[in-house]
Formats: structure tokens, sequence, C-alpha cells
């Protein structure tokens, strides 16, 4: 699989404790995009963050830690990213997704 030079970037923000039928969300995540076949995908574990709620999680704070904000980002051409949408807007409470163009550099596959 080739990606164009110009592709775009799907980033998801939510809880490292969201679930989805009694699974990690991101992982929920990950699966779909994988049904979807795009390109790929990364779960990224933050360290520290706030949200709507403004309330501040930290690996710092022991009584906080268990919900550490958690990013899912995926490249790909923006009809397929637009594919993922509608399954979002069904698993997703609360969170944020944003889509920005993404110069690819590389990638290969096989």
């Amino acid at each position: 699989m080739n990606l164009p030079e110009e592709g775009m970037l799907l980033r998801i923000f939510i809880g490292e404790s969201d679930t989805y039928k009694g699974k990690a969300l991101y992982e929920q995540i990950v699966i779909k995009a994988r049904e979807l076949n795009l390109a790929g995908a990364t779960v990224i574990r933050g360290i520290m963050g706030f949200g709507a709620h403004s309330r501040i999680h930290t690996a710092k704070l022991l009584a906080l830690s268990e919900d550490m904000p958690v990013v899912v980002e995926i490249v790909d051409t923006e009809e397929k990213l637009n594919s993922l949408l509608p399954f979002l807007d069904e698993i997703m409470k609360d969170g944020m997704v944003t889509i920005e163009k993404a110069k690819v550099i590389r990638y290969r596959h096989g």
C-alpha cells in the first residue's frame, strides 16, 4: 500500500479508562481502523494532560494516574479516514477528534 505524499492525520484524544463494550476504547478504535484497511494506527499514552472538565491527569498524582490521556493517531487519505468517523460518533462519549493535513515523507509496506 502506498500513501500519496499529501495525506491526512486523524487524532483522537480520549482517556485511558474509557471503554466500549467492555474493552478499552483505544483498542476498539485500532481494531476498527484495521477492519477498514487504514494504513496504520498508533496509540500514545500521555504523562500529563487535561480535557473538557479541566481536571489534571498526571502520573505524579497517584489518585489520578488511573485515567491517563491517550491519543490515537492514524494517517491515511481523507476519504479512508472519513470512513472511520461514523464509528467514532457511535462509541465516543467524551473526547476530541481532529483532522489535519499531513505530508507523508515515507511509508513502506512489504
